[in-house]
């Protein structure tokens, strides 16, 4: 993982899937050294336009960093660690259980 934060009594590790030709941005948070569990904002590939015209990654990342970071502190704020994706699609967004993805995102 790229980053390495703290809130409150959790560790947050956030990146980038490395490799990955998809948008796929993860926090891992962790409590005393044992995962609690995994958000993921992932931007189909339709959607990147919205957020930056050459569809840059990096760049995406920068200007959005500090909403996805605000999610994160929102939900443990809230005790949800049920592990959750932020999806960004071309109508709009949506937030689902990671279960129930039909397509399975992982670190890998």
């Amino acid at each position: 993982m790229e980053n390495r934060w703290s809130y409150k009594d959790y560790q947050i590790e956030d990146g980038l899937k490395p490799g990955s030709s998809h948008f796929q941005y993860f926090y891992i948070v962790s409590e005393e050294g044992r995962k609690r569990c995994t958000y993921c904002v992932w931007i189909e590939d339709d959607a990147l336009s919205r957020f930056d015209p050459s569809r840059d990654f990096d760049s995406i990342v920068s200007s959005q960093k500090e909403a996805w970071n605000r999610w994160v502190r929102n939900k443990i704020d809230g005790k949800d660690f049920s592990s959750k994706v932020l999806k960004f699609e071309k109508g709009g967004e949506k937030e689902i259980e990671l279960s129930e993805m039909a397509t399975r995102l992982s670190m890998d």
